[in-house]
């Protein structure tokens, strides 16, 4: 079963790390990434620019808005993800917690739906 694990951080905690700890933090998580990549368990990964340089569209009632930088005003946000292989939510949490970021934000696990399955179920065209 796939999951997205998702990784959202606060700058300002991040920014108040000691001088080349957040590299070696990196060091570590690549490290980790590297192992769960070659064991099967990790499928993918991403990190993300700073929440300052995205635009968010929002559609309401036919008018289309583009705004710059993250919509709400939040101290965290969406940084990167992982997307893993588990046998279950427990497991993907485990996977999880193996990784440094919710000293410094949260981390989601989310299970992925299945979008064949769906298709299927709404009638749209195989992939």
């Amino acid at each position: 079963m796939k999951f997205l694990v998702m990784i959202h951080t606060d700058a300002s905690l991040i920014e108040a790390l000691p001088e080349g700890e957040y590299d070696r933090l990196m060091r570590g998580c690549f490290d980790k990434a590297d192992a769960l990549r070659a064991e099967g368990t990790l499928l993918d990964y991403q990190q993300l620019e700073g929440a300052a340089t995205a635009r968010t569209l929002r559609q309401r009632e036919g008018t289309l808005s583009i705004t710059d930088g993250p919509f709400s005003e939040a101290k965290e946000v969406f940084a990167g993800f992982n997307l893993i292989e588990a046998a279950d939510m427990d497991e993907a949490v485990e996977v999880a917690k193996q990784f440094p970021w919710s000293r410094f934000g949260r981390i989601e696990v989310r299970p992925v739906r299945d979008s064949d399955a769906v298709r299927e179920r709404v009638g749209a065209a195989p992939r």
